[in-house]
């Protein structure tokens, strides 16, 4: 019990925790923004090349996480950097958890893009001529019948994201050597990492898994209910109209 009042009381672990669900707030709306709107652009009756674009979006998806923020460090070292890395601080303080955030979303948002899209090409072409003989525009087509019909998996890709979001280990514990902002504790999961095999506090580190894990699991139920009740109550409304 000693260990479990340690953990709620470690200022360092609520600092990684507010510093998770900073960039958990970036990642999450958006990857899941971006993929709809990818999904909603490739499935318009104008859009050309869409195999080679969906194949190009979920490519990063592909590569190894470890690799893609080594890749991602290396854009953001100036010493290294064609994109500005001499003029922006991509590690400073202020940027850091952007940077972070960025490489997160860039490797999430082709798979929640093919879920999205499957779901998207799924729907009945039936309910697209309807609309355009009604008049309504592509956009208002995507907006009014495309998004609600696909509510539940954009619900299922949200929890998803958050699920990533929650677990943030590769990305910082990977550019930790090369950003001073980033440190053996920026996040929870880094913080048992260090515990357990820095500090050689098995004991800490066994406890602070533990709340954690109960932690993500409260956070699932909750958004996992929230996603089912908002939109499945969406999805619901434009199966009827329909």
């Amino acid at each position: 019990m000693d260990n479990y009042s340690a953990v709620i009381h470690d200022a360092e672990l609520w600092q990684s925790v507010l510093r998770m669900l900073l960039v958990g707030a970036i990642t999450v709306p958006a990857t899941v923004l971006l993929a709809l709107l990818f999904a909603l652009l490739l499935d318009t009756a104008r859009a050309r090349f869409t195999r080679f674009t969906r194949l190009a979006i979920f490519l990063p998806y592909a590569v190894p996480g470890v690799i893609a923020t080594l890749l991602w460090g290396f854009l953001y070292l100036p010493a290294t950097s064609p994109i500005g890395g001499r003029h922006i601080d991509f590690f400073g303080t202020s940027m850091v958890d952007v940077s972070v955030a960025n490489i997160a979303v860039w490797g999430a948002v082709g798979f929640n893009m093919v879920v999205m899209y499957t779901s998207l090409r799924g729907l009945p072409p039936e309910i697209h001529e309807a609309a355009r003989i009604d008049g309504a525009s592509e956009l208002q087509i995507a907006l009014r019948v495309k998004v609600p019909l696909i509510c539940p998996a954009i619900a299922m890709c949200t929890l998803f994201t958050v699920l990533a979001a929650l677990q943030l280990f590769n990305e910082p514990n990977t550019l930790q050597p090369l950003s001073n902002a980033i440190s053996l504790t920026w996040v929870p999961l880094m913080k048992i990492y260090t515990d357990a095999f820095v500090d050689s506090d098995i004991h800490l580190a066994a406890a602070t898994s533990i709340v954690f894990a109960v932690g993500i699991l409260a956070v699932s139920l909750l958004v996992g209910r929230l996603a089912q009740t908002r939109w499945g109550a969406a999805g619901a409304v434009a199966k009827e109209q329909r």
